[in-house]
């Protein structure tokens, strides 16, 4: 058994990282093995560098600019939510799960456009088409609201 004056300095210092480089951390970004901080994947502009309930934004954004062409007083007036999935028992397997719900204009309060992310994501083969189901969405929701059918709401509504 050896006592502690029988130990040299050498001993209790800590030993070295990989490399002899001191231990850095900068609590933002790992310093792994000493090859430096990481970055983003991606720069952010493309679209890989967005979440996936952003780029779902950016299609609901790109669907109401196309129909702000033909309906801009109307949409002024809209306020447009998006959720993750329905509330409540709307997922059980004998309903079907809906896209969107339109809430008509209460007491004061403006019309409102409700759409679900998830399931509309589920629906959709890529990001594409995924654009065009958001439309469509869009469009049968305002034709429900505004008592109309959906090819007078958009004129290239796809059924």
């Amino acid at each position: 058994m050896t006592s502690r004056d029988d130990l040299s300095d050498k001993d209790l210092t800590p030993p070295k990282r990989h490399g002899g480089l001191p231990n850095r951390t900068s609590g933002r970004r790992r310093d792994r093995h000493g090859r430096g901080l990481r970055g983003p994947l991606l720069p952010p502009a493309l679209p890989g560098a967005l979440s996936r309930s952003e780029q779902f934004d950016e299609h609901v954004r790109a669907a109401l600019q196309r129909l702000n062409r033909q309906w801009e007083r109307r949409l002024e007036k809209l306020e447009v939510a998006v959720e993750d999935v329905p509330p409540g028992e709307a997922a059980t397997w004998d309903a079907t799960i809906p896209f969107g719900r339109a809430v008509p204009a209460l007491s004061g309060q403006p019309d409102r456009l409700i759409l679900y992310r998830r399931p509309i994501e589920a629906r959709a083969y890529d990001s594409h088409d995924l654009g065009l189901l958001v439309l469509d969405v869009i469009v049968q929701q305002l034709a429900q609201l505004w008592n109309m059918p959906p090819t007078s709401v958009d004129p290239g509504y796809r059924d």
